[in-house]
Formats: structure tokens, sequence, C-alpha cells
């Protein structure tokens, strides 16, 4: 086993790109079900990084995506909805996920010392098993202080709590899932002084709606600057940020490729739409290279979202998946 200190270390793209072939070998002779879709692919043997194949995220449901044979510490799973085959990671070594977490969030968000965190994410605590609740839980208790919490749908205690954290010079953070966020934007509170982080879509609770709207509503109501976002999932171990604008960024050892749906083999250039790969080296022992099933662009700042890719238009990627 090696330290998560494998990635956290990564300063230059130099050493990134060490760090790439090291994972993608040593996932090629110890991944069974990433192995298997390369050699259906003919992939085996590559040297440039845009020719390394990305494995379709839908394996995550149907298979156990490990690499190597140490014990599994925690299995996470999927949000979905009711019948819904939820996706499940199966985690080796926590301190891999621990350490990536804390170091985007502090990085992107803020150290949580001075922080009041606050979560609003009904629907994962219900279902269990989530990293996004591990996740947020365990940036709770960092905080310690004994205004953070889960705080669900009761809006007279985030105002509560929001007021005694202001008036003890906290930061507040609040952290939701979209649908959430928007009941709260219903009672039209003032949480000037909040960091918003919005995250997860409106999982059948809502309508739909484009980020630029989401965050209008929520700026409006709430009366923010502006919304911050957080992009992550259940198959990865690292998450990016949006501070502003909707553009994400990605910790050292992340990386957003975008791929033609029509052509999963073609990559596209900057600034233009298709499905994103993501490379994330903190799945040392799982897949590091993963095509998900989100559209958006690259852009010579970060990247943008763009929503699900249509089941139409989703080419190439699944083909070997049965």
């Amino acid at each position: 086993m090696i330290s998560p200190d494998f990635y956290l270390n990564i300063n230059s793209e130099e050493e990134f790109e060490r760090a790439v072939w090291k994972t993608f070998h040593f996932q090629i002779e110890n991944c069974s079900v990433y192995r298997d879709y390369v050699r259906l692919l003919d992939r085996l043997e590559v040297n440039q990084l845009r020719d390394i194949p990305f494995l379709p995220i839908s394996f995550f449901k149907s298979h156990s995506v490990t690499s190597g044979e140490a014990e599994v510490s925690k299995v996470f799973q999927s949000s979905g909805t009711t019948g819904m085959k939820r996706s499940k990671h199966h985690v080796i070594d926590l301190d891999w996920y621990e350490k990536s977490y804390l170091w985007s969030y502090e990085k992107f968000i803020g150290p949580t010392q001075n922080q009041v965190i606050l979560a609003l994410l009904p629907n994962y605590l219900e279902q269990g098993d989530s990293s996004l609740v591990y996740m947020v839980h365990d940036l709770i208790q960092q905080s310690q202080s004994s205004l953070s919490g889960f705080v669900l749908n009761d809006v007279a205690e985030i105002s509560k709590r929001y007021d005694e954290a202001i008036a003890l010079g906290k930061q507040v953070v609040i952290f939701g899932v979209s649908y959430a966020l928007l009941d709260l934007a219903d009672q039209n509170l003032d949480l000037t002084k909040a960091i918003v982080i919005e995250t997860g879509g409106m999982k059948g609770k809502r309508e739909e709606m484009s980020k630029e709207d989401l965050h209008q509503k929520l700026k409006s109501s709430l009366n923010l600057s502006q919304v911050y976002s957080e992009y992550g999932m259940t198959e990865l171990l690292s998450q990016a940020y949006s501070q502003e604008n909707g553009i994400y960024n990605c910790p050292p050892w992340m990386r957003i490729y975008i791929r033609d749906v029509y052509d999963p083999f073609q990559l596209q250039t900057v600034g233009k739409k298709g499905g994103i790969n993501i490379i994330d080296l903190a799945n040392y022992y799982s897949c590091s290279f993963i095509a998900t099933e989100d559209s958006g662009r690259c852009l010579s700042d970060g990247f943008v979202i763009e929503g699900r890719i249509e089941q139409s238009d989703w080419r190439g990627c699944n083909l070997m998946v049965d």
C-alpha cells in the first residue's frame, strides 16, 4: 500500500504525467474490470495520455471496481430515485478520500476552523452510505463548532444558527443539494454573509433547471453576490469547486477532458462541448480513468457543466458494458 502523498505532492504537469502512467500500469495489472475493458479495446499499450481509455461510469453499478486484493474499508453508494440501481464505490483506504476532500475544501472554500458548516442534504441522509454525507460530516466535526450540523428543512433553525455564527465572527458555509437550497430560497432569508455551496441536482424533487438559472434564483432570493458549486460523485474520491460564474477548478491530481459523444476516443478542443472524462489519481485503488454521463466544455481557466448526456447521444463507451 502506498500513501496518499503519492498525489498530494503533485506540483507540476511533469509530476502529474508520471503519476498518471504509474497509476495506469498499476490498474491494468490490478483492476480486472479496467484491464478487461482496455483489452477489449486493444489499448493495453499506449504512450500518450490522450490515448488512455476511460471506463464508462456505469461499470460501478454492475461490477466491483477495485485495484488489488486489499480489504475494502467502506462501500459508498450513489443517491437515486426509487427502483434505480445505485452505483457502488468500494474504497480500500479511506485516508485517500479524507485527505483529498480536505485539501480541496480548504483550498477552494477555506479552513474549517473558523467556520460554521450547515448541511441540507435530506435525500443523501435518507438513502445512506453517501460519500457526500461522509465528507460533510467530517468537515462539520473539524469545524469544532456546536452550531455546525445537518439541519435539513428547519428554516427557523438555519436562521437561528446563521445569526449566532455571524455574531461570533464565524464564516457560515451552507452545503446543500440543489432542491433543498431552492426550498430555502422560497423563504427569502437574508444570508448575505454566508458561502452557499450547491451540489447534487434536483433528485426528482423539482423540475430541472440550468446552473445559471439556479444560481440566479439563489442569489436573488437569499441576497447573495455569488453561489459556489461542488462537482463530485460516488465514483470519485476528489471534487472540483466553482467559486463564481459556474467555472470549476480541480485539485492538481484531477483532470477533466472532453470527448466527442459520437467518437469517445476523440478528445475535443477547448471550448467544444462533449462528454466529461475525468482522471482522478485519488482513485488509485479503484479506477482513476472515468467516462461520466455528464456533458460540458473545457475552458482556458477551468471547465463548465452543461447537463447530462441524452441516452440517444451516448455512443461508443457503453458498447462493451454488457
